[in-house]
């Protein structure tokens, strides 16, 4: 087997030194999208429990007494 030549060897340095650097990026890649994924989780959770909120708001203005019956208008 023949030793290699500086040629060669150079060319595997720069491989593995871009090898390191993609696994890095990959790596930070994977946290960003985890952070983001939970993010909207949190996100739509909230959005539920805000539309829960205007639903039962609708309800309950839309019953016979409701809020939106006894709200007088802003220009009187």
């Amino acid at each position: 087997m023949s030793k290699p030549d500086k040629d060669t060897l150079s060319r595997m340095d720069e491989l593995e030194s871009r090898l390191a650097f993609q696994d890095d990026l990959i790596e930070n890649l994977n946290e960003v999208i985890s952070r983001q994924d939970r993010e909207i989780l949190n996100l739509v959770q909230k959005l539920k429990e805000l539309d829960g909120r205007i639903n039962d708001l609708a309800a309950s203005a839309a019953a016979p007494g409701g809020s939106m019956e006894q709200e007088v208008p802003p220009h009187y």
